[in-house]
């Protein structure tokens, strides 16, 4: 059987540099992860709204790229995961990520994150693909790898609470318990299947990112028994008193003058918003003083998952 490689626009490569860029350089620099991705999508999906038969041929995933025949486009399970069809579509998927990926990456870090994000968009397209294999219908979007995001968050950290999108009848803003919310979009999901609803939706796609997201979960993520007992609450400040900061012990982690600075500015900060983004740049820049990796903080709690080192502010 013949290879056939399919030709590649000069947009489309443009496209996947700035995917691969996007995310070296968020790493690299400990910008989190869960921005990188956002303003990747709506980067891409602005080059889509320009050049959109280029983009989506390019890089968007048929389940018959998996024939031996096709396989050398297989990178187009990583290239779909960036491209969106529509303004409905990227705003949805943004919309449920920004609020589910940033409490999660506090949780476990970037890179655990990372892995969890890239391999359940990998999982569901390929879910996807097993039901519907053979297939030259084009599969884009990241809405796989968020479901995924959304049940490894539900497996390590189900009492958890975020504000987030959620969809009764309307979609309402509302704060859940991560479990309820993952529950939720997991039935509807179901439903949609069980009733063979004819819409253009890879649904099979998001109930493999999932399932793969709980079971990656499982392996990668070591939760502690006492965040399994707790409830933790976001926005903490909104309607509440500021809770003072503990800065001796952020003076410890202060070993830069760049950080040094940083916590002045953070001390001197009355907005507490904007003290709390000050905070979160403070603590991505910082090291653990011990074996020198990178520290994860989630609720006034920092720790290092590579030593015993721990503290709160």
């Amino acid at each position: 059987m013949d290879i056939v490689i399919l030709p590649i626009h000069l947009v489309s490569i443009i496209a996947i540099c700035i995917m691969v860029g996007a995310l070296a350089i968020a790493y690299v620099k400990k910008i989190m992860i869960t921005y990188a991705l956002i303003i990747t999508n709506l980067i891409v999906f602005a080059l889509t709204f320009i050049f959109e038969n280029e983009i989506i041929g390019d890089l968007g995933f048929k389940p018959s790229y998996l024939l031996a025949q096709y396989f050398p486009n297989i990178y187009t399970l990583f290239t779909s995961m960036f491209v969106h069809s529509g303004f409905l579509h990227i705003f949805g998927n943004m919309l449920v990520f920004f609020f589910m990926g940033i409490a999660f990456e506090q949780r476990i870090g970037a890179k655990k994150f990372l892995i969890i994000y890239l391999v359940t968009g990998v999982c569901g397209a390929l879910t996807h693909s097993l039901i519907n294999l053979g297939s030259t219908t084009v599969l884009v979007g990241a809405s796989g790898a968020i479901f995924g995001i959304m049940g490894a968050f539900a497996y390590s950290y189900p009492r958890d609470e975020v504000v987030m999108p959620v969809p009764i009848g309307i979609m309402f803003i509302m704060k859940i318990k991560v479990i309820y919310a993952t529950i939720l979009f997991a039935v509807l999901e179901t439903v949609v299947v069980m009733f063979d609803v004819q819409d253009t939706t890879a649904h099979f796609a998001h109930l493999g990112g999932l399932i793969s997201g709980a079971i990656l979960a499982a392996l990668l993520i070591k939760t502690r028994k006492e965040n399994s007992q707790e409830t933790v609450h976001y926005n903490s400040y909104i309607g509440q008193k500021p809770k003072k900061i503990n800065f001796a012990n952020l003076e410890k982690l202060a070993e830069t003058q760049e950080r040094k600075e940083m916590l002045k500015r953070i001390e001197n900060e009355t907005v507490p918003q904007v003290r709390d983004i000050w905070l979160e740049h403070f603590l991505e820049k910082t090291k653990c003083p011990k074996c020198r990796k990178t520290l994860n903080s989630f609720e006034r709690k920092i720790w290092c998952e590579e030593c015993d080192f721990k503290t709160d502010y």
